[in-house]
Parts: structure tokens; sequence; C-alpha cells
């Protein structure tokens, strides 16, 4: 079985720093401040998301229909268990393939995610407005939010596949709409059915971009060092 299309042909001795790092550690920093932000309970913050989320639950009352679009959206397209699986259904094709490096490296990342989100959430917790809420029974919420989190890791992972195995511009396009439908889905129905603030499901989507981010600059590093090495002994992939 063949090994997993690298694009890195050549490995970087240089001190440039992966573009894809720079992005990781901008986008995990802007997660931070939003992070200090909510944890200090910081007012403008805190009523821009009351205002939020008091429009949306009013209109959601007078909306069953919608509500129940978005409760099958959030529980079964978008739920984090469903993106958890079509991560492992990936790993386990890769390991098959025999791309048992990269196989790994993604389950890695999901756990990562995973743990970070649940670290987070376990940490930065909010009790909501305690208004009668016939939409959710759910009367807090906590940062980050785990589908939205968990959805850009996934499609995230999945557009840098097709770009690590060279995928064509048109199936990367497509997974890239995907994507950002889905990224944006998921914070619209959360917010919609009162579960999450909306800086919650904003914190979650930006520290889902981080961790693709590190992960692939971190791949991209590993990678050249390998090329280096089977360069080195003069052994093909």
């Amino acid at each position: 079985m063949s090994s997993p299309l690298l694009r890195f042909r050549s490995p970087d001795r240089s001190a440039r720093t992966p573009p894809a790092l720079w992005t990781g550690a901008v986008v995990g920093a802007a997660a931070f401040v939003l992070l200090v932000l909510v944890a200090a309970r910081w007012s403008p913050l805190m009523s821009l998301d009351r205002v939020v989320a008091d429009a949306l639950h009013r209109h959601a009352v007078t909306d069953p229909g919608l509500v129940h679009v978005s409760r099958v959206l959030t529980d079964w397209v978008w739920d984090p268990w469903t993106m958890r699986a079509l991560i492992a259904a990936v790993v386990v094709a890769l390991w098959w393939r025999g791309a048992r490096p990269l196989a790994l490296w993604l389950a890695a990342t999901s756990l990562i995610a995973t743990l970070l989100q649940q670290g987070l959430k376990a940490a930065v917790g909010r009790e909501r407005p305690q208004w009668p809420d016939p939409v959710d029974s759910a009367h807090y919420a906590a940062f980050p939010s785990g589908h939205a989190m968990t959805a850009v890791v996934t499609c995230g992972l999945f557009v840098w596949l097709l770009w690590l195995y060279g995928a064509g511009p048109g199936a990367r396009a497509a997974v890239l709409a995907v994507a950002v439908v889905s990224a944006v889905g998921v914070a619209a129905t959360r917010v919609y059915l009162g579960v999450h603030w909306l800086t919650d499901v904003v914190g979650g989507a930006l520290l889902g971009v981080a961790v693709v981010a590190l992960s692939a600059a971190g791949y991209a590093r590993y990678a050249a060092a390998r090329e280096g090495a089977l360069a080195g002994s003069g052994t093909d992939r």
C-alpha cells in the first residue's frame, strides 16, 4: 500500500516559520484574549451576549419549526460525536492505506482538541439569565462551544488532508464551502437554541482554527525532517 503524498519534497532547513504556525499563533492568541474577557466577565461582552441571546430566544419561541430543524442539525449532523466518528473513519482509512504516521497525527489532533475544549469548559463556567425557556432546558453556557470547536477542527482537518494529498482546486473549494457552512451553521443553531452564548461559539471556532493550523504546521516540520532523513539514508518512501 502506498504512503501518502506529502508536499514537502525538500526539507526546510531554514529558520522560516510556516504560515500555518503564524495563523495558529495569532488565532490562538485571539481565542486566549476572548477567554480572559469571558473569565473576567467583561461587561460590554456580557451585555452583547445577553442582547443577542435574548433576541434569538424570543424569536425561537414563536418558530417551533426552525427550532426542530436546529435540533436535528445540532444533535445529529453537527454533533461532536458525529464529527469524531468522521475523524475516526478517516484515521482508519489512512491506517489501512499504510499512512500510519498521518493517521496517528490526526487522531492525536482530534484528542488534543477534545481535551482542550473540555478543560476550558470546566474551568470557565457561567450561569446565564434564568428566564423561562421553553426552547431548551439548558440555562447555562461554557466557553468554548464543543459543537463549534469540533465542527471547525473536523472540517479544517479534511480541507488540510485534501491539500496534503494534492486534490484539485474544485474538490478543495467544495469541501471548504461545506466547512464554512458547517461552522456558521453550528454557531447560528447553538445560539438560536439558547444553549450557548455568542462568545462561546466564536471562541470555539477560533480555538478550532488554531488547533488545525498548529497541527498542520507541526506535521510540516515532521514531514520535512522525515524527508531529510530518508534522503540522507538514500531510502525511497
